[in-house]
């Protein structure tokens, strides 16, 4: 039996220990040693096998709260299991120099949550064209908005572009009522999701108003050329190799371009009708545009997720490919 004591200061104290303490709690259970904040400390107690596992988990978690970042007990379980065997990490996982969104207006503070977002976020900010690849639940979306958010709000920009391919995810929805602009809601409710997250219910109407902020269907596209914005591609996997040329070439002075999408979710009648595919092999290596993929290890939602992307993994590889 061992105890080993972190020092916590500058650590926020009510995000480190969570509501009744329950991320202490939860470390305590994962690690199976006794996990104690008592003044400007952490201490833990138990077996050294134990005990080593949970320093590790336990640093990154002190980092969390002393940049002010809330977290609850998926984090925890984050930090817990991406931990190597032997509970040492050769870097720190958040650095203070680290590249975050601070949203004054919902009180919240957007950081990378794995190395690959780490990547991604800071490809976005030093690439006029990034091309994001990977799984559901990586962030690919969320974090490409709140850097479009957080360029609105420095005035870097004067307008958000939001556009998604309007394709049926393997089901036939047949006849939709309403406008036109009611037909394609459903296809761009994700982004309308990202954005109140981050913004006031009432500053997205005023901004959708006013057209600083627009959410179209990437059909909307044709002809326009996209000057001082930052735009965003969600699902391009269903976005023909037709429609991803047009897409490219709307770029205008002053615009910054995210291009998101998994290649594993294709909906188009022919797979290798993807324009996400195409642009993957003839524009790598091109000054300007960065590629970045993520993986099972940059999933942030439910901790299934993780164990649900690797089993279809699994699957699609043992399965012979026509």
């Amino acid at each position: 039996m061992i105890e080993h004591r972190l020092e916590t200061e500058g650590a926020d104290y009510l995000l480190l220990a969570g509501v009744n303490d329950i991320n202490l709690q939860e470390l305590s259970r994962l690690c199976g040693c006794r996990v104690i904040l008592r003044g400007d400390e952490l201490i833990l107690s138990g077996e050294l096998a134990d005990v080593e596992r949970a320093v590790g988990a336990a640093r990154r978690l002190i980092d969390l709260a002393r940049l002010g970042t809330s977290f609850g007990i998926e984090e925890v379980r984050r930090a817990v299991t991406e931990l190597p065997p032997n509970g040492r990490r050769e870097e720190v996982l958040v650095r203070p120099d680290e590249r975050r969104v601070y949203l004054a207006a919902t009180k919240k503070v957007i950081g990378p949550k794995s190395d690959g977002q780490r990547a991604y976020m800071d490809a976005i900010a030093q690439h006029d064209i990034v091309v994001a690849i990977g799984p559901a639940g990586t962030g690919k979306t969320y974090l490409a908005v709140a850097m479009a958010v957080d360029a609105l709000r420095k005035n870097r920009i004067k307008r958000i572009i939001l556009a998604r391919p309007a394709v049926e995810a393997g089901e036939n929805l047949g006849f939709l009522p309403g406008d036109l602009q009611e037909k394609v809601d459903p296809y761009l409710r994700p982004l309308y999701d990202a954005l109140q997250d981050m913004m006031p219910s009432d500053w997205v109407r005023r901004a959708l108003e006013s057209r600083t902020i627009e959410i179209a269907p990437l059909a909307y596209m044709r002809g326009r050329t996209l000057a001082d914005a930052f735009v965003i591609l969600d699902e391009a996997q269903n976005a023909s190799t037709m429609q991803m040329k047009m897409f490219l070439t709307r770029l205008g002075l002053n615009s910054r371009v995210v291009i998101t999408g998994d290649k594993t979710q294709i909906d188009l009648p022919r797979r290798d009708d993807s324009g996400l595919l195409q642009i993957e092999r003839i524009l790598r290596g091109i000054e300007g545009i960065g590629f970045i993929y993520l993986d099972a290890l940059d999933v942030v939602r439910h901790r299934l997720v993780k164990d649900i992307i690797r089993a279809y993994a699994v699957t699609d590889d043992s399965e012979p490919q026509p």
